[in-house]
């Protein structure tokens, strides 16, 4: 375990090194198009350009610009973005990170207990009048946009019923959790609600159908020859196996989220986050932030599918020899 576990962790890194060295080359590399004038922004004066060329080594071999761009990154941090003149890029990044992993953490805990919980209901009742009515909520859910589903949120709890049954719920934005742990709670509250909600009945759906299937399989079938009750071989032996996939598709989901794909909710619920961050950026053309975001999902995606093997191959041994 320990082996597949070093190797699946080199494998990310090498991914990551592979990502940065694309992103560098579609942002400075692209024939044609001066990298000075992509970074500086909308109507740079000549003496921004100049000054962009010299701090980014332009003029020199691809491979010294890469590692220059790096540095600017990951080592010294001291890249600027030009369109916001001033604003260090990536201490943006790093204050619109928490926002964003706050969110995604949150509705993660209710998705998965939601989900798992309503798919092992509906597969326990296969046949049953609960069993469609689980899946018809979880095709629903899945069905009603995320940015609709945030505006009847926000018009229900901040407009018409804000005065008496909801009083308690403040106005929109984002309190930190060092500040204040009962508002942070509160104001991302719904928003944990609203993007859990999509995520739900799509995990409850897959995990049922993984559910049924494995009910079919011949260790079940041993299972019940021995005399295991249905609820003991649902729990203790389908349920593991049936986990691969929703493991699988929680990484995905995850680290995309994490990345930047929960950009609607949070433009809903006006929360400053990555996806957010990325929006503003490729409004105002900013290449710098552009790119820092870019990198920045791009970690999290690598990350949460090294995760995800990892924990694949703890719930199936058989792939750990693969």
């Amino acid at each position: 375990m320990l082996s597949f576990s070093l190797r699946r962790i080199l494998s990310a890194v090498l991914v990551l090194f592979a990502i940065s060295i694309a992103v560098f080359l579609i942002f400075f590399a692209t024939p044609g198009v001066d990298p000075a004038a992509r970074i500086a922004g909308r109507s740079a004066s000549p003496a921004t350009l100049a000054h962009v060329r010299a701090a980014f080594g332009l003029n020199r071999p691809i491979f010294i610009r890469y590692l220059l761009m790096m540095d600017h990154l990951f080592i010294k941090r001291d890249l600027t973005s030009y369109v916001n003149v001033g604003l260090k890029v990536v201490p943006q990044v790093l204050k619109a990170a928490p926002i964003t992993l706050a969110l995604v953490s949150g509705a993660a805990v209710i998705w998965l207990v939601v989900g798992i919980f309503g798919g092992i209901i509906a597969a326990a009742n296969r046949g049953k009048f609960i069993d469609p009515l689980v899946m018809f909520i979880g095709i629903a859910a899945v069905s009603v946009p995320a940015y609709w589903l945030g505006e009847v949120v926000n018009l229900i709890t901040q407009s018409r019923l804000h005065s008496s049954l909801f009083s308690w719920v403040p106005s929109g934005g984002y309190t930190p959790f060092t500040q204040n742990p009962w508002q942070w709670a509160l104001h991302l509250l719904f928003p944990w609600l609203t993007l859990a909600a999509l995520y739900a009945g799509i995990y409850a759906r897959v995990l049922r159908a993984e559910l049924v299937n494995a009910m079919n399989e011949d260790y079940v079938r041993t299972a019940r020859a021995k005399g295991l009750s249905e609820r003991r071989i649902l729990i203790r032996h389908a349920l593991r196996c049936s986990l691969v996939s929703i493991v699988s598709l929680f990484g995905l989901d995850f680290g995309a989220l994490i990345g930047g794909a929960a950009l609607l909710t949070e433009v809903v619920f006006g929360l400053q986050g990555v996806g957010m961050l990325t929006y503003t950026a490729l409004q105002n053309l900013d290449l710098p932030v552009i790119m820092a975001c870019v990198l920045y999902g791009s970690f999290f995606v690598v990350l949460a599918n090294a995760v995800v093997d990892i924990l694949y191959a703890f719930l199936d041994p058989r792939v750990r020899v693969a």
